[in-house]
């Protein structure tokens, strides 16, 4: 294994004759063609809506005449690009690149208001970097020992996986679990719109073709965080940032965060990792919960949605070493965690490849030079990010009449290009308009998105446990051990809401004396 491991890294840099138009030369091909894929992964990344998917869906009939070695460092290439690229227009403008980056607007976008976003992209690509490294050695390490464990994940353990994630709603809350849990069951409720997937029954589609296939998470982000933003913008008439920061607001001082709080970004790491591998669950499910994760470790949890670089931190380590965990699954089972991987399961079986065994047998230097690609391929984008970071940080003091248009573009074209249908621009437009009302009515909108994200999830495990195991599958082992689980994050976030009212009420106590 470790003569592979490091054959993989060879591989990936060896030189070979390449026919140009003018010649024939010795190049490094085949870390020339990841290349290619990362410039096109940078560009989409920047446009909101089209995301890894639809780009490896485009991109894959140009591998057809490539060496399978060739074809997956362009394609994970471009992937592991977009995923990092995706935050920056989430804390420049509010505009979430993919659905998968939703979490990072959060706090990212006050921080570039603030006059921070140049520390709040340093602290989201350095984070992600760290994500995509603890994601691809977990991947190498977790190769020969992990099969055991996804073996033993059914449909009652995923369901409870989905339990689990609901409960960090409160946690989301800012406070107002009350408020929180409406929002985050109404985000449930959103998410059964469409033809039922067990019988096919309309569910609240109005007669309308648009909603069969439910309510697009895309159309619904982009609505909820960028509309609201934008009209503020028009509003204060004036930049993005409100205020100018001299030191504070600086790119290093980004980068420093993230190795300040190395805990927090090791451990959220480790979790978009762990719920990549978990099939079905989904990029943007880790990406919430790791968010969800970042509040209720925090001494401060109510002071998150204004700006808080942990809630940078966390989303942005998820969403990147998710890819590790996701390539395990279709590497060893053939079974995609995500379109994304179903699309490279796609080219797997177009260059002839058969995941399973093989993979850990003949194949496991082409296994490791994957694992590879997503290293390398990560590096060099935070690398290149962080050398035109300040170019980008300089649009946030761009008049607000000037780059009000562009962010409507982003707006309408991200909610257009999921489904290349007008009728998402409207549901874009019609968030927007909820988003406006729950902004100046202080209700959370981050528990609407989580809802939404696992309302199909959660209803699907459902329906397969009790079809498969009937009610026996309460007393599977896994499930009893995710239900304690549930109940102890329960009581947590309960007490540590309670301790932030005590201390906000002694702290007024305190000012009255004064």
């Amino acid at each position: 294994m470790i003569e592979s491991f490091v054959q993989g890294l060879l591989n990936l840099f060896a030189v070979r004759p390449v026919t140009l138009p003018f010649g024939e030369y010795a190049l490094p091909a085949t870390f020339g063609i990841m290349m290619l894929g990362m410039a096109i992964g940078f560009v989409v990344g920047i446009l909101p809506g089209l995301g890894g998917a639809v780009t490896l869906a485009l991109m894959l009939p140009f591998t057809f005449a490539m060496a399978p070695l060739d074809a997956f460092a362009f394609l994970l290439g471009m992937l592991s690009v977009t995923a990092t690229t995706g935050d920056i227009t989430s804390v420049l403008f509010g505009v979430p690149g993919e659905a998968t980056t939703a979490a990072t607007v959060v706090d990212g976008h006050p921080m570039a208001k603030r006059g921070e976003a140049g520390r709040a992209l340093g602290a989201v690509l350095t984070s992600s970097m760290v994500g995509a490294l603890v994601g691809a050695f977990a991947l190498a390490l977790l190769i020969p020992v992990v099969r055991p464990l996804i073996l033993t994940f059914q449909s009652p353990e995923l369901f409870m996986l989905t339990v689990l994630g609901i409960t960090f709603v409160a946690s989301l809350s800012g406070g107002a679990v009350l408020k929180g849990l409406v929002a985050g069951g109404f985000g449930f409720l959103l998410s059964m719109i469409g033809l039922d997937p067990q019988t096919g029954v309309q569910r609240a589609t109005f007669g309308q073709l648009e909603l069969w296939d439910g309510i697009g998470l895309v159309p619904i982000t982009i609505g909820l965080f960028a509309i609201p933003e934008t009209v503020e913008l028009a509003v204060r008439g004036t930049s993005i940032a409100g205020r100018t920061v001299a030191k504070v607001g600086g790119v290093m001082e980004g980068v420093r965060d993230t190795f300040r709080h190395w805990q927090l970004t090791v451990r959220c790491s480790l979790l978009g990792t762990a719920i990549g591998i978990m099939p079905g669950l989904g990029g943007a499910v880790g990406q919430w919960i790791a968010y969800a994760h970042a509040v209720q470790s925090s001494p401060h949890p109510e002071t998150f949605g204004t700006g808080r670089i942990e809630g940078v931190l966390g989303p942005g380590a998820a969403n990147n070493s998710k890819e590790g965990g996701n390539l395990i699954l279709t590497v060893l089972f053939g079974v995609p965690g995500s379109v994304s991987m179903a699309i490279l399961l796609g080219a797997f079986l177009i260059k002839g490849i058969v995941p399973g065994p093989d993979m850990l047998d003949k194949n496991l230097t082409l296994t490791f030079s994957m694992v590879w690609i997503i290293v390398v391929t990560n590096v060099l984008t935070v690398g290149i990010c962080l050398l035109f970071i300040n170019q980008l940080v300089r649009v946030t003091y761009v008049r607000g009449s000037l780059i009000i248009p562009f962010i409507l573009f982003l707006v309408f074209f991200g909610a257009y290009a999921e489904k290349n249908a007008l009728f998402d621009v409207g549901l874009a437009l019609l968030f927007g308009l909820l988003g406006l009302v729950m902004v100046q009515t202080d209700w959370p909108r981050p528990p609407l998105v989580l809802g939404l994200v696992l309302g199909k999830l959660t209803e699907r495990y459902l329906f397969l446990s009790v079809n498969r195991y009937e009610w026996e599958w309460l007393l599977r082992p896994w499930v009893i051990v995710f239900a304690f689980l549930i109940v102890a994050v329960i009581v947590y976030s309960v007490r540590e809401q309670r301790r932030g009212r005590e201390k906000a009420s002694r702290l007024i106590s305190y000012e009255e004396e004064i």
